[in-house]
């Protein structure tokens, strides 16, 4: 199973060793290569050092500055299409870089939830509970890998429909390479700007997919959990003593998935808010470019841009509606479960287990939105307001003109 390629996709057979963490083995190299996750020799964390540096200063900085220079030393030579382009990608560049510098300031949080499910994993001894384990590890590096795929398309689509086409795909300030100097020069400059840009799109991708997959693992053991509170007092083989301690480890799973929710929370937070502020603009740009300036193969672009868009608050906010149903049924399995005749010890703690555990799960971007779907839609609605009031004021057509 080891020899395939990309094994992590594939479900493990359970004569193979699968923990939670191995869900994030694909996210945590891309971490690496994005220079978040340093190594654990002392030597080669100060050589990793200068590494992150670059990443750093060249995609998080410099390209953000080389897009607002575009605007200053070249908007003249912008057409409606180019600007769009640009522009809708400006704006995703500078959210991504907050949600970059807030997912690299959490690495220590996501390192302090893999050790939490690692205590949750030692609650997983039958053959059932550790296969349903191995289908979600693989599950989740599938989700990254699809990630993977869609963004890195997004930017060789884009470069090649405007290398294409004799024009720069974002036209960047590119003080170095004069790209109308000969063709070979508009070539280099054409590459150069993809490589950068393809950095940014892959510290974006880390930023985006990282909530998603770490709360699918998340979701595994809540599943996990409600299996066992469905199960309580079932074995007429276990004394009373032997049920209470059941009931206690439920008690000590659902406490791990509290806290693993409050450790990803502040990061989680800080991400989403960026992502909820940004979608809709960008989103109502990307449609005005596709329907009113793009060609066939620069609005191909435009449209798996507008659908990488959709993938980084669709997907997570889906999840946590999930886990908010999840939430609420672990208490109808608590109290569902054969407790009528059990000893008062049993039903006095089970009664103060009900009443936690009949708290919802909900998680809050930047103490202000609920993440849920609800909130998505209504985010992704002011796209359909900048569509209309474009519509509205003949804007388009004016630049068309």
């Amino acid at each position: 199973m080891r020899s395939k390629p990309f094994a992590r996709m594939h479900v493990w057979p359970l004569t193979e060793q699968v923990q939670s963490r191995d869900a994030f083995v694909y996210i945590d190299r891309g971490m690496q290569v994005a220079g978040w996750i340093p190594p654990a020799k002392k030597l080669a964390r100060r050589i990793y050092f200068l590494w992150t540096v670059i990443t750093t200063v060249m995609v998080i900085i410099l390209l953000d500055v080389s897009l607002l220079m575009s605007y200053f030393k070249d908007f003249r030579r912008f057409n409606a299409g180019q600007f769009l382009t640009s522009l809708q990608v400006g704006l995703n560049c500078f959210g991504s870089s907050i949600k970059a510098c807030y997912t690299f300031a959490g690495i220590k949080r996501f390192s302090r939830a893999k050790q939490l499910l690692d205590r949750m994993d030692q609650r997983c001894t039958s053959d059932e509970q550790r296969l349903h384990m191995h289908r979600w590890v693989a599950r989740c590096n599938q989700v990254y890998m699809y990630f993977q795929v869609m963004y890195s398309f997004y930017a060789l689509s884009t470069f090649l429909a405007g290398a294409l086409s004799g024009q720069l795909a974002w036209r960047m300030y590119n003080p170095l390479i004069d790209a109308e100097a000969s063709k070979q020069h508009f070539w280099l400059a054409a590459i150069l700007e993809y490589v950068w840009m393809s950095g940014a799109v892959f510290q974006d991708q880390m930023a985006d997919s990282y909530p998603i997959i770490y709360f699918l693992m998340l979701r595994a053991h809540i599943t996990l959990l409600k299996q066992r509170l469905r199960r309580l007092r079932t074995n007429t083989k276990l004394t009373e003593k032997q049920n209470y301690a059941e009931l206690i480890n439920c008690i000590g799973d659902h406490r791990l998935i509290l806290e693993y929710c409050s450790t990803l929370a502040p990061v989680v937070s800080a991400t989403i808010f960026v992502q909820f502020l940004l979608v809709g603009i960008v989103m109502g740009l990307t449609v005005i470019n596709i329907m009113f300036f793009a060609s066939f193969w620069t609005g191909l672009g435009a449209a798996i841009f507008l659908f990488d868009v959709i993938m980084q608050t669709f997907p997570f906010c889906y999840i946590c509606n999930l886990i908010m149903d999840d939430s609420q049924e672990l208490a109808y399995c608590l109290f569902h479960s054969n407790w009528l005749d059990a000893d008062r010890r049993y039903r006095h703690t089970l009664r103060h287990f009900l009443h936690n555990v009949q708290q919802p799960i909900i998680m809050t971007a930047g103490g202000v939105f609920i993440i849920s779907m609800s909130t998505n839609v209504s985010v992704a609605k002011l796209a359909f307001s900048v569509v209309t009031f474009v519509k509205q004021l003949n804007i388009a057509e004016n630049f068309r003109e």
